[in-house]
């Protein structure tokens, strides 16, 4: 019996993560939507913020220091976008990588 409990954890372990998804009046917005579709679906943020992301080396663990980070490596444009889903929901931040929808995140307050 305990086998049986070991091979369904394994099964478990190996399902892929299941993204988050962001359900609005227009339908759904999921990764990989982009910022006119999210757009369309959802309405117009409460905040947005655009931003450079700091761009990593090849294997590295940290960003490529200045002055390199600006003249030889691209920019990394981020955008994130937030929307108020009322009283009793959580606020939802969309993060944008290149115009794509890279991840939605839930929390009381932004982040």
């Amino acid at each position: 019996m305990s086998r049986l409990y070991l091979l369904a954890a394994l099964v478990l372990l190996g399902l892929p993560a299941h993204a988050e998804s962001l359900r609005c009046s227009g339908g759904i917005a999921a990764e990989g939507d982009s910022r006119l579709s999210v757009f369309y679906k959802c309405g117009q943020p409460a905040l947005r913020d655009d931003y450079c992301a700091p761009v990593y080396g090849h294997g590295a663990l940290y960003p490529v220091p200045e002055p390199f980070a600006s003249a030889v490596v691209p920019c990394q444009p981020m955008e994130e976008w937030l929307y108020d889903r009322g009283t009793g929901n959580l606020m939802a931040t969309v993060r944008f990588r290149s115009g794509v929808v890279q991840s939605i995140s839930y929390g009381r307050t932004p982040r």
